[in-house]
């Protein structure tokens, strides 16, 4: 069977395949070259915001929101508003696989390949020392 074939074939039983399914699963949906930050559970769970996520949503376009659905709304509400308030779209996923992050402000379309994603403070550190166990 020619090469072609055999693909459309596997298409039709399969579906399109998922490019970087481990990172998609990982944060939220979204791919790692598109992201700006990337919060843990904790870190969105927490009093107060993080200025580095207020000031991105302040000053870049084309974000995108993506929300971990396993925490309580109340949570993540705050970023909620200041994405509505800008017109920033935002997704609420439920993952199926363990994941350490709660919420992802990424770029909707376009890759930025940042080096630091992860705001390294307490709450980083501890969800990933729970996270490699």
């Amino acid at each position: 069977m020619n090469e072609k074939v055999q693909e459309k074939m596997d298409y039709a039983l399969r579906g399109t395949p998922q490019v970087k399914l481990e990172e998609r699963n990982l944060f939220l949906t979204t791919i790692a070259e598109r992201i700006f930050f990337a919060l843990t559970l904790t870190q969105v769970q927490r009093n107060g915001l993080y200025d580095e996520i207020i000031q991105t949503m302040e000053k870049e376009k084309d974000l995108q929101l993506f929300i971990n659905g396993h925490l309580p709304y109340s949570t993540y509400s705050k970023y909620v508003k200041i994405a509505n308030s800008k017109g920033i779209r935002f997704t609420i996923t439920t993952p199926n696989y363990p994941t350490p992050f709660g919420l992802v402000l990424a770029t909707e379309r376009r890759a930025i390949d940042l080096e630091q994603i992860f705001i390294e403070d307490e709450w980083y550190e501890r969800d990933m020392e729970e996270h490699r166990s």
